[in-house]
């Protein structure tokens, strides 16, 4: 006070001002600080504190126990460390959640991966439990079985045999067989005069019941009367089969109990009789007759009420509750027309009549009150009442003009687009009944109404296809995708290409193709549209629209005119379908933009030659010399044109040709097969010569060198030869198979034998080999031998057809079901059919074949014997003019006819019926 001369007093102390700091007063704690001192003894201030914290010294130890941690060595774990947390004094940051949640996550994933193997742990453990409280039999008995060791020889032999303690007829149970009894019964019995009262209690009735309630057959007399009509009896039973098995095959037909809406149950079902039957009916009643209390405005419930006592027989009783139902439900179309199906005709009027004045605007009423007239005016008169108060109903007016003639029908309908402009089918059907102007003006003012629906334009172009403005069909068919277009109308092309199938069966074909040119690149990838335009013409061709197919192999060769597959599937498709200028037009096409595809060559020159055009057969064959010189397959063309006309050194001198300047095998089988044909046999043998100088690899020049020894009867020469040709070409099957039939012929059976066990060696799981081992022991008269090779062939080749087929018929005919049953899980043997007279299973089966293998000329063969036992001229005719169009080529009856010498120049159908004629009926 005396240095601050009292003006300080009062007044705040200065920034940082510390007191007793000048004096050197600082770090101690004066009482003022830390509160009264308090004796360890002293009490705490809560009176209700538990025992060990009452005191204040008791406190202090338990907070310094909590501060300090305990280190202690005891206290340390070395994979868990100590038992709390080292930091567990320090602050708990943001830093160390990240990390608990880290470790957490850890934690948990190992916890995961150790899951199953404790689940396992815990599987076997339960098991383990499982079988020490519920052992097995076989466990039970182990100590006893292992007292068995012990048991003597004597003591084994002393046991007892168990006996079978039950009687004779347990032992041999013979089920009950019961027989229908014939007709004939009933009629010896009847002639002497004997009563049966017991044959059927309800023909004393003078009826049988039916299913159905009101229809009774034509009455029977009771065996008593002496004049019971068998054949009436038989009409009875069959009716009431014939009943039954349609009752069945409605309720295995998918139908549905419940009708579209999900409320209407149809109980269309038989009488009940039994005691079953008559309790579920009383139930049913009673439930339906809660809900007709419970909720009396709710039509379903009268209406299965009512349907309920018609299927129980109890007609006016579902009358009486239908009508009920009308009063409490008025408004419900359903219960209306329950109550006018169920009521007789007159009754049935005046209930429509009742219904239309509570709902005149019910299209279905007035549908059913139209049905219930039988008067054509007087349907009339209703359906133009309908129209008075329902003028929008399309339903209503198709009804109404399908009764009117024409004339009436066009003036009924110009007013029905008026009341229904948005109705697509009146509008086209006005459009039909009107003329050509006319229908134009309806159409234009259509899809003004309705500019949304593609059938009416598709209908324009149809209609100017149909009056000669082929050239408007193009254009309105894009204006139609234009317009769609513009109108959010998505294409889809599926759609339009059905309707493009309907115009090529209603006959427009322009429109058809318009269509398919339109929309057929819509939605295509360009990468797969050769793929998809390919399967869409195949689709049409299977829906039997030709145009389609037609245009769309059109437009997708104008897109690829350089691919050969295209144009060889248009030529095929016009060779199936078309006419053979179609194809001939096509191929020329073909040739100009793919001149290296000799197929396409050969096919027109084929065409050519069909028509016996020869010399433009042979121009076309120029061309493709031009085109593809040194090609094979028109040379060996070129030489079977001229041979086939009887043009023998025109064929000699194109041969020599190509051996000259093309070269290959099949140039000098065909020339020595020519030779050969011809009688020239030294010739051929020397060109054989010369070619198995070049091509000693080649069967076929071996197999004929050895037939040409054969004819000549040289056999040793022909065995040489056959066996030169197995050392160079051992996996030649024909080749194994001809030496074998060599041995054979003279007589050495046991070298044939040998061959083709040699053969089944260098070739194994060959079934033709196997075969020809089977019917060589069959021929030799060893039956036994060959049903053991056959064992064997099925065992190498189990999914063999003809060793099947052969297996069968080695059978006895007793046997051959049984056989047959084997054969049928890999093939259907079709011959079984045949062998047993089923006429039409056979021919299904036979056209299935053909179908499916086209080129099998034994199948061909097959069916046209088959037609000529069971089948008539017709069929005959068709079964020839098939195969001449399929051209087989293969088949071993076949092969072994065609590739006759004597039969070169046999057409397919001369040799279809020598084939069929060589065919023995051995089943």
């Amino acid at each position: 006070q005396i240095i601050c001369g009292g003006y300080c007093l009062g007044m705040p102390a200065p920034l940082g001002y510390v007191p007793g700091l000048g004096r050197g007063a600082t770090g101690f704690t004066t009482r003022s600080d830390i509160g009264p001192a308090r004796d360890a003894n002293d009490p705490v201030d809560d009176r209700h504190a538990p025992p060990g914290k009452r005191t204040v010294g008791d406190q202090m130890k338990k907070n310094q126990e909590e501060d300090d941690e305990d280190l202690n060595d005891t206290n340390y774990d070395e994979f868990n460390g100590y038992a709390g947390s080292l930091f567990s004094s320090g602050p708990y940051e943001k830093d160390d959640e990240e990390a608990d949640a880290i470790y957490a996550a850890l934690d948990k994933r190992m916890d995961e991966r150790r899951k199953e193997r404790r689940l396992e742990l815990r599987e076997k453990e339960e098991i383990e439990k499982y079988r020490m409280e519920r052992p097995k039999i076989q466990q039970q008995f182990s100590d006893l079985k292992r007292k068995l060791a012990e048991v003597s020889e004597e003591e084994w032999l002393s046991i007892p045999e168990v006996g079978d303690a039950r009687n004779k007829r347990q032992r041999n149970p013979r089920y009950e067989k019961l027989t229908p009894v014939p007709d004939s019964f009933f009629s010896k019995h009847l002639q002497t005069g004997e009563n049966h009262t017991s044959v059927d209690p309800l023909q004393g009735l003078g009826g049988l019941n039916t299913p159905y309630p009101g229809s009774m057959t034509p009455g029977l007399m009771t065996p008593g009367t002496g004049e019971l009509d068998m054949r009436k009896i038989g009409q009875a039973r069959n009716t009431l089969m014939d009943m039954r098995l349609s009752q069945v095959s409605d309720s295995v037909s998918g139908q549905t109990v419940v009708d579209p809406k999900g409320y209407l149950t149809d109980l269309n079902s038989m009488i009940p009789t039994h005691g079953g039957d008559i309790s579920d009916i009383k139930k049913a009643r009673l439930l339906l007759k809660s809900v007709r209390e419970t909720n009396p405005h709710h039509p379903p419930a009268w209406i299965a009420s009512a349907r309920l006592e018609e299927v129980t027989g109890k007609l006016q009783v579902a009358r009486n509750l239908i009508m009920k139902g009308t009063e409490m439900c008025p408004k419900s179309e359903d219960v209306w027309l329950e109550a006018a199906r169920l009521q007789p005709g007159d009754t049935a009027k005046a209930v429509v009549a009742q219904a239309v004045r509570h709902l005149p605007q019910s299209v279905r009423i007035y549908i059913r009150a139209a049905e219930l007239e039988t008067d054509i005016r007087a349907k009339k008169r209703v359906l133009r009442k309908a129209l008075e108060n329902v003028s929008k109903s399309v339903r209503l007016w198709k009804t109404a003009v399908e009764l009117e003639e024409p004339e009436d029908a066009r003036i009924m309908l110009s007013r029905a687009v008026e009341c229904c402009p948005t109705s697509v089918e009146l509008w086209l059907a006005l459009a039909r009944l009107e003329t050509y102007e006319n229908a134009r003006r309806v159409l234009n003012k259509a899809r003004e109404n309705i500019p949304t629906d593609r059938h009416i334009w598709i209908t324009a172009a149809k209609l100017e296809e149909a009056n000669g403005n082929t050239q408007m069909v193009d254009k309105i068919i894009d204006r139609a995708i234009t317009s769609l277009h513009a109108n959010g109308v998505e294409i889809n092309r599926e759609q339009w290409i059905q309707d493009a199938e309907e115009c090529d069966k209603a006959g427009s074909v322009a429109t058809c193709q318009a269509v398919i040119r339109a929309v057929i690149g819509i939605g295509i990838e360009e990468e797969d549209r050769k793929h998809t335009w390919m399967e869409d013409a195949e689709s049409c061709v299977a829906h039997g629209a030709l145009e389609c197919a037609r245009a769309i192999y059109a437009h997708a060769l104008q897109v690829f005119p350089s691919k050969k597959s295209v144009w060889l599937r248009a030529a095929y498709f016009e060779k199936s379908h078309g006419t053979r200028e179609s194809l001939e037009a096509l191929l020329q096409r073909a040739v100009a933009h793919c001149p290296k595809a000799e197929v396409l060559w050969l096919m027109g020159a084929k065409s050519k030659w069909l028509a016996e055009d020869v010399p433009a057969a042979r121009s076309i064959l120029a061309l493709a010399f031009q085109a593809n010189p040194n090609s094979e397959e028109i040379w060996l063309a070129a030489v079977k044109l001229e041979s086939e006309n009887n043009e023998y050194e025109r064929a000699r001198r194109l041969l020599a040709k190509a051996r000259s300047s093309a070269p290959t095998a099949r140039v000098f089988m065909k020339s020595v097969k020519l030779e050969w044909v011809l009688g020239n046999i030294e010739a051929a043998q020397e060109l054989c010569t010369e070619a198995l100088k070049h091509y000693e690899d080649f069967p076929k020049l071996w197999m004929m060198r050895g037939q040409i020894e054969e004819q000549c009867e040289s056999m040793d020469k022909a065995r040489e030869a056959y066996n030169q040709g197995l050392k160079k070409c051992p996996h030649s099957v024909p080749l194994w198979l001809l030496l074998s039939h060599l041995e054979e012929s003279v007589g050495q059976l046991t070298r044939a034998r040998a061959i083709l066990e040699k053969a089944r060696l260098k070739n194994p799981q060959n079934p033709e080999l196997w075969l020809e081992s089977v019917r060589l022991e069959f021929r030799a008269g060893l039956k036994n031998i060959a049903n053991t090779l056959m064992a064997k062939a099925l065992q190498e080749c189990p999914n063999s057809g003809i060793l099947w087929a052969e297996a069968v018929f080695l059978e006895a005919r007793p046997q051959r079901k049984t056989k047959s049953v084997d054969a049928l899980k890999k093939f259907l043997v079709l011959l079984l059919f045949w062998s047993e007279r089923k006429i039409t299973k056979s021919r299904e089966w036979f056209l299935r074949t053909v179908k499916i293998e086209p080129d099998l000329g034994d199948a061909w063969a097959l069916f046209y014997k088959f037609e000529l036992q069971h089948g008539t001229e017709e069929q005959q005719e068709e079964v020839r003019k098939r195969c001449e169009n399929a051209e087989p080529r293969h088949g071993e009856m076949w092969c072994a006819e065609s590739k006759h010498v004597l039969n070169w120049q046999k057409k397919t159908g001369e040799i279809l019926m020598q084939v069929a004629s060589k065919i023995k009926n051995t089943f």
